[in-house]
């Protein structure tokens, strides 16, 4: 797969980023730099959804911590949502 050049956030994003705690927001900027570089780096753990989450896709950012998101095209994706797996309900 081609990196990903392109990565939008939803504002519902953004938000659940400013309540990560502090060293989860840079361990949030260094895998976003992993994922652009190969967004099936298997450091992220890169896996899809199922149910009513089917539409997204989801990675890694430390044991219980996750970014959900979903590829708008080959090399565009959008992140939808950060945080534990309460991110899931």
């Amino acid at each position: 797969m081609a990196a990903i050049r392109f990565i939008y956030y939803t504002s519902h994003f953004v938000r659940a980023a400013k309540r990560l705690p502090a060293e989860l927001q840079s361990a949030a900027e260094e895998r976003e730099l992993l994922f652009r570089r190969n967004c099936f780096d298997p450091r992220l753990k890169t896996h899809k959804l199922s149910g009513r989450l089917r539409e997204l896709w989801s990675f890694s950012l430390a044991y219980k911590y996750r970014i959900a998101f979903r590829f708008v095209d080959g090399t565009t994706v959008e992140f939808v949502d950060t945080g534990d797996h309460d991110i899931y309900q």
